[in-house]
């Protein structure tokens, strides 16, 4: 068993799941025997982890680590994130390690560093020394520190991340430095330049529409709201979620069934859309530019048809073949709303569940 090559007599049980607040939730646990450690192991696997981070299912724990615990005199915060608004990459060090980060920026901003990384000539061994000292940490320390920022942003840019984090970055009680948690987020659009990261997908901390989605190529993102979103173009598709809200309704979903739309491909997102069971009615938002919109009416119908929805389904198609389409739409006999404009659509929408 992997705990037989820790030579150690306490343990420390971690669940592996794509969500923070682990330790609050029960998913990390200190033991004092061998057999306890054991226990905690059986205790995690199979079951699901509630956090903050999580939604009300809380995610699948398949996998654990188990490792000595480590004597720690005080614990740090080392990341490194894209600020959008100075188009950089900064880096963010805080001595208020083992933390939620978006905490301590809320309460006490001042606990966090920053460095800002330029684009062109990279980490500066200067500013390994400003985080550093800026922490608090001596000469020796120093040197460790450099060392571990410097291979962050390494991996930061040869695997394209937006994300890295290490929380928390320990000074142990003999003054070594130990990362003890980290976590990424990597760009999905460059894992085809990264197969070594893509086989390391686990799809089961995913949600499963997602999943599905992606095999249709469907850009997909689950929400909370009762409307599903049906839209070609992510920005017609913001601006549709938009109008939603100010009707006073809530999205379910974005959904991008994209340029190229196929009529499959549309029936397969009425179908992911669906398989959702807080949504209450759905919204299809369609421009016709590339994509007909008959094309579009014909996998509507046929998705309605299959899955034999019951919820309202308020349509509105535009440009491309729209007539024909919304023809197609009224001559089926089913339970479909069609709307002239997108304001409309989306006031019609959220109609249906005031009637509801």
């Amino acid at each position: 068993a992997a705990i037989d090559s820790l030579a150690c007599s306490r343990y420390v049980v971690k669940a592996q799941v794509h969500a923070g607040g682990r330790g609050k939730a029960g998913g990390v646990k200190i033991t004092d025997t061998k057999q306890a450690a054991l226990d905690a192991i059986q205790s995690m696997l199979g079951t699901h982890l509630v956090t903050f981070q999580t939604d009300a299912n809380g995610q699948p724990v398949n996998q654990v680590l188990i490792e000595a615990p480590s004597d720690i005199a005080r614990e740090l915060y080392l990341g490194a994130v894209i600020d959008r608004a100075l188009q950089r990459v900064v880096i963010m060090a805080s001595t208020e390690g083992g933390m939620d980060i978006e905490k301590v920026a809320e309460e006490t901003p001042d606990k966090i560093i920053k460095s800002v990384v330029h684009p062109l000539v990279g980490l500066q061994p200067y500013q390994c020394r400003q985080l550093g000292f800026g922490l608090g940490l001596n000469g020796d320390q120093i040197k460790q520190f450099s060392k571990i920022l410097s291979g962050l942003m390494t991996l930061f840019h040869e695997k394209d991340l937006s994300l890295i984090e290490i929380n928390p970055l320990v000074v142990t009680k003999q003054g070594a430095l130990l990362c003890l948690d980290g976590k990424i987020n990597i760009d999905d659009s460059a894992l085809y330049r990264l197969p070594d990261i893509e086989k390391m997908r686990d799809v089961s901390q995913e949600d499963e529409r997602e999943v599905q989605a992606r095999k249709w190529d469907l850009n997909y993102i689950a929400l909370d709201g009762e409307i599903g979103c049906m839209v070609n173009g992510a920005g017609l598709a913001m601006a549709t979620m938009d109008l939603i809200k100010l009707h006073g309704g809530d999205p379910a979903n974005f959904l991008d069934v994209g340029g190229g739309a196929t009529k499959e491909r549309v029936s397969e997102a009425f179908k992911i859309i669906l398989s959702d069971d807080n949504v209450k009615a759905v919204l299809v938002n369609i421009f016709g530019g590339i994509v007909r919109c008959d094309m579009i009416a014909e996998g509507i119908i046929g998705a309605v048809q299959e899955v034999q929805v019951a919820v309202p389904v308020v349509v509105r198609l535009e440009g491309n073949n729209a007539a024909r389409g919304r023809e197609l739409l009224r001559a089926s006999g089913l339970k479909i709303i069609a709307a002239e404009s997108l304001d409309q659509a989306a006031e019609k929408v959220v109609g249906t569940l005031k009637e509801g």
